[in-house]
């Protein structure tokens, strides 16, 4: 099950320490590590990128969930960083980009207080236990939510909404003077703006679902390369007769 994991520590030594074990964890195959990002909150509350890592394509991730989360943390994003940095540019996100449940970003919010460090990290797991465990050994405090499927389509209610009252605008247009004509066409002309940015959210939203699953399968496929690589050099070499 994919899920957006993160592990708050006191210390920056024990984040590092998590963030050892989380690849230890994805390298035995117990777990798939997507995306990963530690960072710091200081005393204004910003979140601060102390290292990151995309597997996948370069950029792909960027705009994903996991660096949508980050801006809900009061993040900024630097993606020519080098660890670690302040990050310089403002990322914005919202919980259908982040695709988790307001009420987890309260939770993280609760826990990631300033001067505190966290493991941010896109995952595949199995089961809960060899991250829990090994996190808590650490002093690490887990929280994690199963990520929701992207929603792709616009929110028919609400362009059902602004549809109706362009039509009514239109029908008073048809009957109103030339100076009202003019106002009603700006009211108008706003509506058609909101429907198109709806439709462009929607369109965007779908775009990024692709470019993500790309990436995934891109990490996946890596991994079983690299599996089967290893499984051949520890065989018997070509050469060898019985």
């Amino acid at each position: 099950m994919n899920r957006m994991l993160v592990v708050v520590f006191q210390d920056e030594n024990n984040a590092f320490e998590g963030e050892k074990a989380l690849l230890q964890l994805d390298t035995e195959g117990r777990i798939t590590v997507y995306a990963y990002a530690v960072v710091a909150k200081d005393a204004y509350g910003t979140t601060l990128l102390k290292r990151h890592e995309d597997f996948g394509p370069v950029g792909v991730l960027a705009g994903s969930s996991l660096t949508s989360l980050i801006g809900l943390l009061g993040g900024r994003w630097d993606l020519e960083i080098g660890a670690p940095v302040r990050l310089t540019t403002h990322i914005t996100g919202s919980g259908s980009n982040v695709r988790i449940g307001a009420d987890f970003i309260e939770e993280v919010k609760e826990a990631f207080l300033p001067w505190r460090f966290a493991l941010v990290a896109e995952v595949a797991e199995g089961w809960t236990t060899p991250v829990d465990s090994l996190m808590e050994a650490i002093g690490g405090v887990v929280l994690r939510r199963a990520l929701s499927r992207v929603e792709d389509r616009v929110d028919v209610e609400h362009v059902t909404a602004l549809r109706a009252d362009m039509a009514q605008l239109k029908a008073e247009q048809v009957k109103a003077h030339a100076d009202r004509k003019v106002k009603l066409q700006e009211k108008i002309n706003r509506i058609e703006s909101k429907l198109r940015a709806q439709f462009e959210e929607a369109k965007e939203r779908r775009h990024a679902a692709k470019r993500e699953a790309q990436a995934k399968l891109y990490v996946l496929r890596a991994k079983a390369i690299s599996d089967q690589t290893a499984e051949e050099s520890d065989g018997p070499l070509s050469g060898d007769r019985a």
